[in-house]
């Protein structure tokens, strides 16, 4: 897998920090940066999940859509509020003439 591509990565929003900063996190690039970078708090249970099924992501050992459960699992555990929508794949998209 790419990891700056977005095809397989259902997109999150994450309201980090006390100004509900927002992080948009499309591709497993952006999971990456948010994990390392942004994330309020370096320990926990499910967040070293999330970092390692990251890395294993990364590598090509692990799925995206396991990355993206435990990135959720961490971000209840960090008390982290997320956004996220997930496409219906049983509806048709239809277009207004």
């Amino acid at each position: 897998m790419q990891w700056n591509t977005s095809a397989d990565f259902s997109p999150l929003v994450l309201f980090l920090g006390s100004r509900h900063k927002r992080k948009i996190v499309r591709t497993l690039r952006d999971a990456a940066e948010v994990l390392m970078i942004d994330w309020p708090f370096e320990d926990g249970e499910e967040y070293v999940a999330a970092v390692k099924a990251c890395a294993d992501a990364i590598t090509g050992q692990a799925g995206i859509d396991e990355l993206r459960e435990l990135l959720l699992s961490a971000a209840r555990e960090a008390g982290i509020a997320v956004l996220t929508v997930i496409p219906d794949c049983k509806t048709t998209p239809h277009l207004a003439a």
